[in-house]
């Protein structure tokens, strides 16, 4: 029986490892379909059951010096950084500093409409149910937004006269609320938004290289954005060409393939905020007056979603020219995670990658 059981596990092992170049294959088959050597492309990472089985770069992170990416390049996430400054909140009010129920009153006194001010709560902002209308004027003040920080960019909401829907009923993408989030933490934590969350989720989590926009980012150090423009010719577009790019708490967070898995990692492994306050961030929260068309899939800052019967958590991003894919599957323990800094078919890229991920039953 010892030497039937041994032989098994000899055959299994073998058969994963068949089963792992299998979609090493396929992987790169895919990856291949979207992103050309020469030109602006991404960094991408795969894994199963805390081991890491693809990981794989493409294209060029700087157009000018033709530096390469690699799984290590440092892309903007956009709105993958919702998810920090939820956690920086979190940690705050796992710390009583504050609470998801606090009116957004209580931090922004120079909002005019009291009643408002009085029935949003923070929790609101966190899962983009507040009813606040977006009333920044990003194309009429273009010159303007293109420095904004959070401070600016949040500043029209504080004038909102009226809601669009009564809060906690409807879902309403958010950035700017986003933005207030940020103002809150760098309001009770005493320092800068971006040295609390470095210092409180960064370290922690072993993201030595990440960084959150702070003024004018970097010339060097960090991958730049491209879109091909109408002459088919690749134009920088993130940092200066962009629009409220220079607001970081709706998506200011710069990162790596890598270091996101470390990210992801300390999460799982409640590193930096404890079990509650961690699963409370991963599921649904409980919105007891949803009046929307679809069912709430809304975290705090998380998406929680199904897709080809899996469950997902994740979240994307877009900013400039940079788009990302951050997913974990958790019934399979499959984490997966796409930066690009040019303009990709992200949900298209996904489904292959799910095709892939099925053709050796990782996904049954």
């Amino acid at each position: 029986m010892k030497y039937l059981i041994l032989a098994c596990c000899m055959i299994s092992g073998s058969a994963f490892s068949q089963s792992a170049s299998q979609l090493s294959s396929s992987l790169d088959s895919v990856f291949a379909q979207h992103f050309k050597a020469g030109e602006p492309g991404g960094a991408v990472l795969l894994v199963k059951d805390g081991r890491i089985f693809y990981k794989n770069a493409f294209g060029l992170a700087d157009m000018q010096t033709k530096e390469p990416i690699t799984t290590r390049t440092i892309f903007n996430t956009g709105s993958i950084s919702k998810t920090f400054v939820a956690y920086g909140i979190l940690k705050l009010a796992a710390e009583g500093e504050l609470s998801l129920e606090d009116p957004i009153g209580k931090f922004f006194p120079g909002f005019e409409n009291k009643e408002i001010a009085g029935k949003v709560k923070l929790y609101h902002l966190l899962t983009h149910t507040s009813g606040i209308p977006d009333s920044r004027q990003v194309k009429q003040e273009h010159e303007f937004y293109l420095t904004a920080g959070d401070k600016e960019n949040f500043a029209p909401l504080l004038k909102t006269s009226g809601l669009q829907f009564e809060p906690g009923t409807r879902y309403r993408y958010s950035n700017p609320a986003f933005n207030g989030l940020a103002l809150i933490i760098e309001q009770i934590s005493g320092i800068k938004w971006q040295d609390y969350i470095r210092e409180k989720i960064f370290l922690p989590s072993k993201m030595l290289q990440s960084t959150i926009t702070d003024g004018p980012h970097p010339e060097s150090g960090v991958s730049h954005a491209y879109i091909l423009n109408d002459k088919k010719q690749f134009e920088e577009l993130d940092y200066g060409e962009e629009p409220t790019f220079a607001a970081a708490g709706n998506g200011g967070v710069w990162s790596s393939v890598e270091e996101l898995w470390n990210y992801e990692q300390a999460i799982q492994n409640n590193t930096f905020l404890d079990r509650k306050w961690m699963e409370m961030s991963r599921k649904i929260y409980p919105l007891q007056n949803w009046k929307d068309y679809a069912g709430s899939r809304l975290g705090l800052s998380w998406f929680i979603t199904t897709q080809e019967g899996q469950n997902l958590i994740g979240h994307t991003g877009s900013q400039g020219g940079f788009i990302s894919d951050y997913l974990w599957i958790p019934e399979k323990k499959i984490f997966y995670v796409l930066l690009c800094n040019i303009p990709k078919p992200i949900l298209e890229i996904r489904r292959q990658v799910f095709q892939a991920l099925s053709a050796v039953n990782w996904l049954n």
